[in-house]
């Protein structure tokens, strides 16, 4: 095999973020008594997806990106709010979120085949009480061989900083035996390149490849056998 440790992506990876976030911003206004249309939910996950991008260029911190999305929200819908209502919202959010889960392409099981051949390691950006939480309730924690959160790190991904530490967190790595996989451009394959390691784009949606050139393209999970040679 080419590549025998694996670092894989949590959110819209190995798990539908998609899912827990709808589940989670509606459960959030139903505790204030109200109901969000499905277009305000998109609306929300554009605002927190840009958030998250500025964090990954270094714009902002994280406690402005988990703050400010409901700021911007709730100001966008014209919701009269206080501080503690925000820090409130954001407080039972980020609990509701680590309370679901979906699994993208039978993900379980594929990491449980892949790990009688190779060490995995998750590799996120997400808040740690969410992540911990909902990779405990899937089941995906028992089977990696380490979960590496942002947060812990003190570095996010795409920085160079994340990976030195979650390399040096790894007995007996050869960078040329890793493979990312993941399905952020921006976050994922750009964190690659900065980490001098492969990079495999999870792409289900056929998107067109900016800015960063991954060295290997799947638009299902399981095409990752291919590269990695274990059918």
């Amino acid at each position: 095999m080419k590549y025998d440790v694996i670092f894989w992506d949590v959110d819209d990876t190995l798990l539908d973020f998609g899912y827990s976030e709808k589940w989670a911003i509606r459960h959030c206004f139903e505790l204030l008594g109200r109901e969000i249309s499905d277009a305000w939910i998109g609306r929300y996950s554009v605002i927190n997806d840009g958030y998250w991008k500025r964090l990954e260029r270094g714009e902002v911190t994280k406690a402005e990106v988990l703050r400010g999305r409901f700021t911007d929200l709730f100001a966008e819908m014209k919701l009269a709010v206080t501080n503690d209502d925000i820090t409130a919202f954001q407080k039972n959010y980020q609990k509701a979120l680590g309370e679901v889960y979906c699994y993208r392409d039978s993900s379980y099981e594929l990491c449980k085949k892949l790990k009688k051949t190779c060490r995995q390691y998750l590799v996120t950006n997400g808040v740690e009480s969410t992540q911990r939480n909902k990779l405990k309730l899937s089941g995906l924690d028992e089977l990696v061989d380490g979960i590496f959160i942002s947060e812990v790190l003190g570095a996010v991904k795409p920085q160079k900083e994340f990976f030195d530490a979650c390399f040096e967190q790894i007995p007996d790595l050869d960078k040329s035996s890793v493979l990312l996989i993941g399905d952020s451009l921006s976050s994922d394959m750009k964190g690659a390149v900065n980490a001098g390691i492969a990079s495999c784009w999870y792409n289900p949606n056929g998107k067109v490849a900016q800015g960063v050139k991954p060295d290997y393209e799947i638009s299902n999970l399981w095409e990752v056998e291919k590269v990695l040679g274990v059918e």
